[in-house]
């Protein structure tokens, strides 16, 4: 007999309480162990349309119902037992006519008509308001069928208008829900897969978003162990045909926030490590807290595969640069910003009748003789500086060179580097090598590397087949200027793909942070993307978007709604706090306090802890996801950070510190399931009245 879990019942068993949740975990252990315990105590459904549903007795009024047949045994939901019940009798399982997959249908409410006697006065009729456009007249029920709708939501479907579009993708299975929303706002769903006559219909792509089948203790116990991290067992079909797909040289997907870039930036590695034996996986991002939170979704999507996971190794990009270095180069001495900037300030001292501030000086060097390792004058003279706005005729790059020239013999005297020469040395002491040092690399948040990093990649990866696959968005770019990956060897024109359905947020929370981006973004490749034409697909409660008029009536104000929040049964764990900088960790902490819940304020490992708020700033707030957000201290000169306008040195530069800056709002935002607050005090930020 097959022992399978839904997604239904890891998200109802991740709403119940710390204990009810270990009792529920050793029924269920108990269940895969021997279906058949006398001590297991099933109960047939009498009032349940799917005469399969039964519910076993877990303790107290907990009840968690399962379908059972001669071929398997689904845990489907768990809850008090009213609750548990009503599940069941509303909803049944069912192999689609049509695609073959398995559902879990939700059924019809039938709605009788209520016919008003003669004899009471009816009110006056209002005005005919215009009838609004049905959606999907057009298109038929085959054509409706063939993309997963139930034959029984059909009549629904074709009936479908813009005013109940969201509510009725809500009560219909993933497939057919993103199918009629990508039509609706003019796309073209994926081809949909039909059905097999031998296929078992829980493994057909789209059940296996809903199903998994528990074949060992260690499968069970990862699957309830990380309700929240659903997505190591249910992969996206749209996503899992990227990850198994044939590149021919360096291939990218983008996509906005919760689209999933990161869950098939894992399966690319694990597909990659599995299907080729002998070959050695990177798996790589931008900074060691990144690769922190990688490393251990790698480790639960590899529960049961720990060999595998030894050729998968997990880097930040300067971790993995380093060690290449020391191993293929020598040991070496990286100078710190403080001992730089007092080397330029001396050089700049040593050049007489410029007029460049120090602030100006240090920004260009890091943006453009720094990262593009710019070694003699004609190089300097003939760049284009792409992203520095400020522009400079040939005298004055002259008087600039003249100074950087003196920091490089500086550095060259003192024996140091700066990492971005680090990169530029390994990377063309790697050329050539006869075997690859990875023969796959995979890169997460592609977005935020630097030059010397992708001038590295472009050298591991040599343009071999399928050996560099990135993945990124440009909207959440907050640590780098945008450059030409072009430029230094990688072409993704072509093989660049970019994902469009969000299953993580909510369509309300969704459309509101998309406000704080322009609609279409091109990168420095030309490849435009427009992030208009998102699903999310689900509903949620509209943002709370709120103004004080101090941080007093301000912690106040996030206390209560955190409180609420518990109200509606959101667990202290399911909650994130951020904030724009360590400044404002107080702040944070105060309202936190103010509520009486406990919280853990996260480092740079950003490991959350079960029945705590987690607090932190928003650049760590990449990477995580909770069910709720509180993203406050939005206020004027905070964000954007007034420090970082202050030290900006080249005047151009400011479009470039509101747009990372709106990227970081957009990252914070986007980490919300099902609900989120923006808050800040008066005189408010004016990103928010663009959220708004």
């Amino acid at each position: 007999m097959n022992f399978l879990i839904a997604d239904t019942f890891t998200d109802s068993l991740s709403r119940l309480t710390g204990d009810e949740q270990k009792a529920v975990k050793t029924t269920a252990f108990d269940l895969q162990l021997n279906p058949a315990s006398p001590g297991m105590s099933f109960h047939r459904l009498d009032r349940a349309k799917d005469k399969d549903f039964w519910s076993i007795r877990v303790s107290g009024d907990i009840r968690v119902i399962v379908h059972k047949t001669t071929a398997s045994l689904l845990l489907c939901y768990v809850d008090h037992h009213d609750k548990a019940y009503d599940w069941a009798e509303r909803r049944k399982i069912q192999t689609h006519p049509i695609t073959g997959a398995a559902q879990i249908l939700e059924l019809r409410e039938t709605v009788k008509e209520i016919i008003i006697p003669k004899y009471i006065q009816e009110p006056d009729k209002p005005k005919a308001l215009p009838v609004p456009k049905k959606l999907f007249e057009s298109i038929s029920d085959d054509e409706l069928l063939s993309y997963g709708v139930p034959a029984e939501w059909i009549k629904d479907v074709r009936a479908a208008t813009d005013d109940n579009l969201l509510t009725l993708s809500d009560h219909l299975p993933a497939e057919a829900a993103e199918a009629i929303l990508e039509l609706a706002t003019g796309g073209q769903p994926r081809k949909p897969v039909t059905k097999s006559e031998t296929q078992n219909p829980f493994d057909h792509p789209d059940a296996k978003r809903r199903f998994k089948t528990v074949s060992t203790p260690e499968d069970l116990k990862q699957a309830l162990a990380f309700p929240w991290e659903k997505w190591t067992v249910f992969l996206h079909p749209d996503q899992r045909s990227i990850v198994e797909q044939n590149f021919n040289g360096a291939a990218r997907v983008a996509g906005s926030a919760g689209t999933g870039k990161t869950i098939v930036a894992l399966h690319r590695a694990v597909f990659l490590a599995r299907n080729h034996p002998n070959a050695r996986v990177l798996l790589a991002t931008f900074s060691s807290t990144l690769a922190s939170a990688l490393h251990t979704k790698l480790q639960r999507l590899l529960a049961g595969e720990p060999k595998l996971g030894e050729r998968i190794e997990v880097f930040s990009l300067n971790d993995m640069g380093f060690r290449l270095y020391k191993t293929h180069v020598g040991p070496v001495k990286i100078i710190d910003s403080v001992m730089l900037a007092s080397i330029l300030r001396n050089a700049s001292q040593r050049v007489a009748d410029h007029k460049f501030t120090n602030k100006f000086l240090m920004n260009e060097w890091t943006n453009v003789v720094d990262t593009w390792q710019l070694k003699d004058w004609a190089s300097y003279r003939d760049v284009s500086r792409l992203g520095r706005r400020t522009r400079l005729n040939e005298s004055k790059r002259r008087q600039l060179w003249d100074i950087y020239s003196l920091v490089m013999q500086e550095l060259d005297k003192a024996k140091l580097k700066t990492i971005a020469a680090v990169f530029t040395d390994l990377s063309n002491k790697l050329k050539g090598l006869k075997y690859p040092v990875f023969e796959f690399l995979v890169i997460d948040e592609a977005q935020d590397i630097d030059v010397g990093q992708l001038k590295l990649l472009s050298t591991l990866s040599d343009n071999r087949p399928n050996a560099l696959f990135l993945a990124g968005d440009s909207g959440q770019r907050i640590f780098q200027q945008p450059f030409s990956w072009k430029s230094l060897g990688i072409d993704i024109r072509g093989r660049s793909k970019t994902l469009k359905v969000n299953y993580r947020t909510s369509h309300q929370i969704r459309t509101h942070a998309d406000k704080l981006l322009e609609p279409e973004i091109t990168d420095a490749e030309g490849i435009t993307e427009n992030r208009r034409d998102v699903i999310s697909v689900f509903n949620g409660k509209q943002p709370d978007v709120l103004y004080f008029d101090s941080q007093l009536k301000e912690n106040k104000g996030v206390a209560k709604w955190l409180l609420d929040l518990g109200k509606k049964g959101v667990l202290p764990h399911e909650c994130g706090l951020f904030v724009r900088s360590d400044a404002q960790i107080p702040r944070a902490e105060a309202a936190v306090k103010e509520a009486g819940i406990p919280y853990k304020k996260l480092d740079e490992l950003v490991e959350t802890s079960s029945g705590k708020l987690s607090i932190c700033t928003m650049h760590l707030a990449k990477g995580l996801e909770f069910r709720a957000v509180a993203v406050m201290a939005c206020d004027d000169e905070i964000l954007p950070l007034q420090e970082r306008i202050e030290e900006i040195g080249d005047t151009g530069d400011l479009q470039e510190v509101y747009d990372t800056e709106r990227h970081l709002l957009y990252v914070a935002c986007t980490r919300a399931r099902d609900f989120l607050l923006v808050s800040g005090v008066v005189p408010a930020s004016v990103f928010i009245e663009d959220f708004r």
